[in-house]
């Protein structure tokens, strides 16, 4: 590396979302020269609104099923998952002083349900190392064959260092300033980015079905998730989801979209079996036994005890049974055809909503261009990538901010071995 000498960082970290922070009060906490460069004023916008404004801090399993929780290039993450696990997170929050709790599906919280705890805890860890906080943007990095030398501000001002940490997320919630920065400046170092899609995202319905059911909260359901491209299932869940004006979201349906590949119209169904804890045979015993109970009324009016209220007028339309036929005219193929729709609740998904509105973005710098011992680019010396840039994602329940703070701590810890190379 050209003398570093006239440069007066030893790392510069871009982005003081969850991987920029856990970068640089790391490599601060190292006893390097550390700057972190965040565009808005107070760092962590991103992590305030993460689990409901109650921040899914990290799940509280072991590595291999960590890794097994994503998709995309999980296998990537091996060495910074063995090295920073979720059991070495929620430690490091605890030793920050940030008492935390685990719920259903291990997903891990603060035991004050507010997100702004992790945010403060990890702006003092970073306060505390020493590490200087700049505001402003990022124009461009740096570089002089393949060698960073550190980045150009937008102001025109520049910030030397002998490596660079580039940790700006993704694409998704632009509002929290994660604009894409990350990969325009992955492209400028010469690195490919995969194609961009929204993961954990909400996802559009053809009809309106959806639309007539809005509000409705499904709970204690089981989805599958049919791709008529591949002929098979795709993914599978049992928990909540929730009907909007537009479509389908909730827990299940984020999960779910982190499992769909390209969108073309019609290829995914979602077949919602609403009854999961009975077996058809059981469901039509219990169908009998309603109608039975309600022979003289109206098959419309008989169903309050088996569905939710806003869903019995799309069921019943949907079931071809006229709404005001008499239960005690139902034949046995109406009743059992009927279970069956309860049994698979079809929707027909138009498209994933936009990128603006996803949890994560799916795609980034590609995987082969880094070295994942160590996070450093395998085309410029010294440049790092952790975070959302990447291209990882994972499922909810806290996976996605493992991945941030993982990747986060082991580049700034390969930073030590990189100076004592030098």
């Amino acid at each position: 590396m050209i003398n570093p000498l006239n440069r007066p960082y030893d790392a510069l970290i871009i982005g003081g979302g969850a991987a920029g922070l856990m970068a640089a009060g790391t490599a601060a906490g190292n006893g390097l020269r550390v700057c972190l460069v965040e565009k808005n004023t107070r760092p962590g916008r991103k992590l305030m609104i993460t689990g409901k404004g109650r921040c899914n801090i990290t799940n509280n399993c072991d590595v291999q099923t960590f890794i097994a929780s994503i998709p995309s290039n999980g296998r990537f993450l091996y060495s910074a998952a063995n090295r920073f696990s979720p059991q070495d997170t929620i430690r490091f929050f605890e030793e920050l002083g940030l008492p935390v709790k685990t719920e259903r599906g291990n997903r891990v919280f603060p035991q004050s349900d507010k997100a702004a705890d992790v945010v403060d805890k990890l702006a003092g860890f970073v306060r505390d190392s020493g590490a200087d906080l700049i505001t402003g943007e990022v124009k461009r990095l740096i570089l002089k064959d393949h060698v960073v030398f550190g980045a150009e501000l937008q102001n025109g001002s520049q910030v030397l260092a002998n490596s660079v940490i580039v940790c700006c997320g993704g694409a998704s919630y632009p509002g929290t300033g994660s604009t894409g920065d990350g990969y325009r400046l992955a492209r400028q170092a010469g690195h490919t980015v995969t194609q961009l899609r929204p993961s954990l995202v909400p996802l559009t319905a053809y009809g309106e079905e959806c639309r007539r059911m809005m509000g409705l909260s499904l709970k204690n359901v089981a989805v599958k998730v049919w791709d008529t491209v591949k002929k098979k299932n795709i993914y599978e869940d049992f928990g909540e989801m929730l009907f909007t004006h537009f479509g389908v979201s909730g827990p299940m349906i984020l999960s779910a979209s982190a499992h769909m590949g390209e969108m073309s119209p019609g290829r995914y169904r979602v077949s919602i079996d609403l009854k999961p804890a009975l077996s058809p045979e059981q469901l039509d015993a219990r169908i009998q036994r309603d109608f039975e109970s309600n022979h003289n009324k109206d098959f419309s009016n008989s169903l309050s005890a088996l569905l939710p209220s806003k869903m019995i007028p799309v069921v019943v339309e949907k079931s071809g049974i006229p709404a005001e036929t008499k239960c005690n005219q139902i034949t046995r193929e109406m009743r059992r055809a009927f279970a069956g729709l309860l049994k698979s609740f079809e929707i027909s998904i138009s498209g994933f909503r936009p990128i603006e509105e996803a949890i994560v973005t799916s795609g980034g710098v590609k995987t082969s261009e880094i070295n994942p011992k160590t996070m450093e680019s395998k085309l410029v010396r010294g440049l790092y990538f952790a975070g959302e840039v990447l291209d990882v994602d994972a499922y909810t329940g806290g996976f996605n901010l493992q991945i941030a703070f993982c990747t986060g701590r082991l580049a700034a810890n390969s930073l030590n071995r990189q100076e004592e190379n030098e």
